[in-house]
């Protein structure tokens, strides 16, 4: 609001500007037009006069009336150059003007109308198509990770890979089609639809997103871009339609469809539904409970135990976070991770729930570590080493203690960053653990290349090492892998008896899963430790009180 109000008051002063210059243009052209006046009339007297005197027929000529035509000639000559100057002053305010118009209606970038120029245009569209019977349909289009080719290629990478996107769409547009970028990664077109109807707006958003599929080469870089497509549509058949349409409800509409085809894997598109719009309705009150949760600490640690599968001790737990959210009660990880990822607030929830965890296990027998899982998106801030320090101090807890899990799909996201991430957090003491492994396609020569801690087998294969050849060659073949480059091995959802058994058979492994117990919250693994005697400076309780349960880790030593 204030950058339009100091338009209108630039633009007010402009007029006033332009309103003096036609004044004095005015003035300028009565003074040349009066000039002439006075030249046709003491011209007739006086120029024959000169003539004669320059002739030598007559006398010299009046004084008086050849200062009058000299001055009115030179009126003259100032009327006609003051003419050309207004001709011209006239021209570059014409263009001056056409420039700020275009300024004002389209993005400087590539060139698209703006979002104020689509919500104008797509008003006419929807009053012109309403008189001729025909359906308007408006697009959102939002390239997938488009921040990832900012962050690792450059902004400049950047603006090429937008430029080149909107000539493709452009392209792949019917010719009456309005196209705007909205800002950032996102584009947004409107255009009219006849009888074809859906078919051909089928057709239009399949050849829209494989045209921005297409590789762009930047200074000599291959770079891969998707999109997800949002559509809504006014006039269709089997169109939502509530009655006095804009241009905001459609767009708010294809806003929608098209965060649901991010939702259902990105690289496509999907027409709106009005259940949609209540999801997101869900998606928003998730996303606020998030940031307020942060705030009130509702998001905790549970904890999920660790053992040493050979001698069935119990070496530490396995930190996971829970929120205790007032209105949906306990709420999984796979639920609320994602989100706070896609609005930014991971780190600081992350950060949040490990100062706790670590508050709490600075309180355990020293021998007990406490493992965390970091989100892919925590490894691209460039002091994240510094504030895992940082809570270490805060908390002084033993960075030897510390583990640090990193999936193994991070590894292809930028191997330089976390190359120096793992560097730092190793000088600190800290260990670095490669989880999830054997489904990100990670090489032998990343192993070696990376200084890791320790492997961990992903709970697909472990889940299945009894069912499955494929999942045991796997296991095996890991096992020794570990085992060959002198790093230890963890298995992750250890389930039933028989998958113990047949991890025993390795050597040198850690194990995690449901047969030892699932993740606890604090006060209920201190009161299982108090009673192991894993509590340093709280003896087990030998008196009338009852007795707390022995953790499963015993059970599992005893198997």
């Amino acid at each position: 609001m204030p950058i339009l109000v100091e338009t209108d008051r630039r633009s007010d002063s402009m007029r006033g500007l332009h309103i003096g210059s036609a004044e004095r243009d005015i003035i300028a052209l009565g003074i040349a037009i009066a000039a002439i006046i006075m030249f046709v009339g003491t011209g007739g007297t006086v120029l024959p006069q000169v003539v004669r005197s320059m002739t030598g027929a007559g006398g010299a000529a009046d004084t008086v009336l050849t200062n009058a035509l000299l001055l009115n000639i030179a009126l003259i000559i100032f009327g006609w150059r003051r003419y050309r100057q207004l001709c011209a002053e006239i021209e570059q305010r014409k263009e001056a003007e056409e420039r700020a118009r275009t300024l004002a209606e389209t993005d400087s970038l590539t060139g698209c109308f703006n979002r104020r120029t689509l919500s104008d245009k797509t008003e006419r569209l929807l009053a012109q198509s309403a008189q001729r019977g025909e359906a308007v349909v408006l697009m959102m289009i939002d390239l997938d990770n488009f921040k990832q080719i900012n962050d690792y290629n450059g902004h400049r990478t950047g603006d090429e890979v937008l430029l080149a996107c909107a000539r493709r769409i452009t392209t792949a547009l019917p010719q009456n089609a309005v196209l705007s970028r909205l800002g950032g990664d996102e584009f947004a077109c409107a255009f009219p639809v006849n009888a074809e109807g859906r078919d051909f707006v089928e057709r239009v958003a399949t050849a829209t997103i494989q045209a921005i599929c297409q590789p762009v080469v930047v200074n000599g870089s291959t770079i891969t871009v998707s999109a997800s497509m949002g559509i809504a549509q006014h006039g269709l058949p089997g169109a939502v339609d509530d009655g006095g349409w804009e241009a905001k409800t459609l767009l708010h509409m294809a806003d929608i469809a098209m965060y649901h085809a991010k939702k259902q894997g990105k690289n496509g598109h999907s027409w709106f539904e009005r259940p949609m719009e209540d999801e997101l309705r869900y998606r928003k009150d998730l996303e606020e409970g998030i940031r307020r949760g942060i705030v009130q600490g509702e998001f905790v640690p549970f904890y999920e135990q660790q053992i040493d599968l050979a001698t069935g001790e119990l070496t530490g737990f396995e930190m996971l976070a829970r929120w205790k959210s007032p209105d949906m009660g306990l709420v999984s990880p796979d639920v609320f991770i994602p989100i706070a990822e896609d609005i930014g607030a991971i780190g600081d929830l992350s950060e949040a729930v490990i100062g706790k965890a670590l508050e709490d296990a600075r309180s355990w027998d020293p021998k007990l570590t406490l493992a965390v899982n970091i989100s892919p998106i925590q490894l691209r801030d460039p002091w994240f080493a510094q504030k895992i320090l940082k809570l270490l101090v805060k908390a002084n807890f033993p960075p030897e203690r510390f583990e640090i899990e990193i999936t193994e799909s991070c590894l292809h996201e930028n191997m330089a960053a976390v190359r120096s991430l793992m560097a730092s957090l190793r000088n600190q003491g800290i260990r670095v653990t490669l989880d999830d492994f054997g489904t990100g396609y990670s090489s032998v020569g990343q192993l070696q290349d990376l200084p890791f801690d320790r492997i961990k087998i992903d709970r697909t294969f472990v889940a299945d090492l009894t069912m499955s050849k494929e999942a045991s060659t796997i296991v095996r073949a890991i096992a020794m892998l570990g085992k060959g480059l002198g790093l230890p091995v963890a298995a992750e959802g250890i389930e039933t008896a028989d998958v113990l058994d047949e991890l025993r058979r390795f050597e040198n492994m850690k194990g995690q899963g449901y047969f030892y117990g699932r993740p606890e919250p604090a006060e209920t693994v201190r009161t299982k430790l108090a009673a192991q005697g894993l509590l340093p400076g709280v003896a087990a309780a030998k008196t009338g009180a009852p007795e707390a349960p022995e953790m499963p880790s015993r059970l599992a030593g005893n198997g």
